[in-house]
């Protein structure tokens, strides 16, 4: 929850963001927010961020409701799980047919965390999910746009709105299990309680997509990179799919293009991409990826180089400096003691992420 937060008080100011208000919707500010840095936690196993849409759902309906940084923590659980079992069950399918699973399967996760929020009975639960799978939807053809923040934030705003609605009474279809596989080519799942996925999430040490991460730190341990080949899994390439990039956002999608910049300068930095640096442009044209399904999906090689896990994974955790360093180069001294006491109102949360 606090990285998340971080990740929004840090995100608060981008142009997405501002889009975002045009809406008159807090859920989707604030799911923009959270996703607009593309620094926010994320899951291997489903390739998903699971704070996403649940963490702007949970807070948002509690501090509606007058509640706790508890209610609001126990609201986001729920809701950070069920993206997860939802997710995980569905990868790599949503992937391969072009969904972004942190929407579809988050509408999913902010639907629990706002049914929790409000108080609902388990039957009105049910019907809530039911209607957040009627309107769950993302495409990773958002990537390198404003859309991709946009359509998080609108899949938690969809997770809201269907809650409200089964609060309301509306029904839903019986079994959501049978809509979502045969319209989003998955598999449904719920959590199970045998193993928690939060134990398994990454923490991001750089802010662009994480199947970027490996090929990043493959370029600290290298001697240039000019004319290098960056072998990496499909999914990877799949998810940072551009090569020659036009601006910031496109930047947090390239291999090539973060490859080069990392060899020029080091690993990127929130500043990193205010634009496109030409001189990483340049050498990046020189650089191409294969790809390699022998690797793990978050894995990356350059020459005899091999990173197989990249810093923040649950392999290889930042440690407490690391993290506080980021939270605080995000979001300065706001967010200092704000977790600490679990009775103070959910409110004080969002307000001192700037939301």
């Amino acid at each position: 929850m606090l990285d998340w937060l971080a990740c929004a008080a840090g995100g608060a100011g981008e142009e997405a963001v501002s889009v975002a208000r045009a809406t008159g919707s807090d859920v989707v500010v604030a799911g923009t927010a959270g996703h607009v840095l593309d620094f926010d936690d994320t899951w291997l196993p489903g390739l998903v961020h699971l704070s996403a849409a649940a963490a702007p759902a949970a807070l948002c309906v509690t501090r509606e409701q007058g509640g706790t940084v508890r209610d609001a923590v126990a609201a986001y659980a729920e809701g950070f799980e069920w993206t997860a079992a939802l997710a995980g069950a569905s990868h790599p399918a949503l992937y391969e047919r072009g969904w972004h699973p942190t929407a579809v399967c988050g509408t999913v996760g902010a639907a629990v965390a706002a049914a929790v929020a409000l108080g609902l009975d388990r039957e009105a639960r049910r019907r809530a999910i039911g209607l957040a799978v009627l309107r769950a939807a993302g495409l990773q053809a958002g990537f390198g746009t404003h859309g991709k923040a946009l359509q998080v934030g609108l899949a938690a705003a969809a997770g809201v709105d269907a809650a409200r609605l089964a609060a309301a009474g509306a029904t839903a279809p019986g079994d959501p299990a049978v809509a979502f596989d045969v319209a989003y080519g998955g598999r449904w799942a719920e959590p199970s309680g045998d193993a928690l996925a939060v134990h398994d999430n990454w923490i991001k040490a750089y802010p662009c997509c994480l199947q970027t991460h490996s090929s990043i730190e493959a370029a600290t341990q290298v001697d240039g990179v000019d004319g290098v080949t960056v072998v990496v899994h499909s999914v990877s390439r799949r998810a940072a799919a551009y090569d020659d990039v036009a601006d910031g956002l496109q930047a947090k999608f390239s291999i090539p293009y973060l490859v080069a910049y990392t060899s020029l300068h080091g690993p990127p930095v929130v500043s990193s991409f205010d634009g496109v640096g030409e001189e990483a442009r340049s050498l990046a044209r020189t650089i191409s990826v294969r790809t390699d399904d022998a690797l793990r999906e978050s894995e990356a090689r350059i020459g005899d180089v091999r990173v197989e896990a990249a810093l923040g994974s649950p392999w290889r955790p930042m440690d407490e400096a690391q993290l506080a360093g980021k939270v605080r180069s995000l979001a300065g001294d706001r967010l200092d003691g704000l977790l600490d006491d679990d009775a103070r109102p959910a409110a004080d949360l969002l307000a001192g992420a700037g939301l």
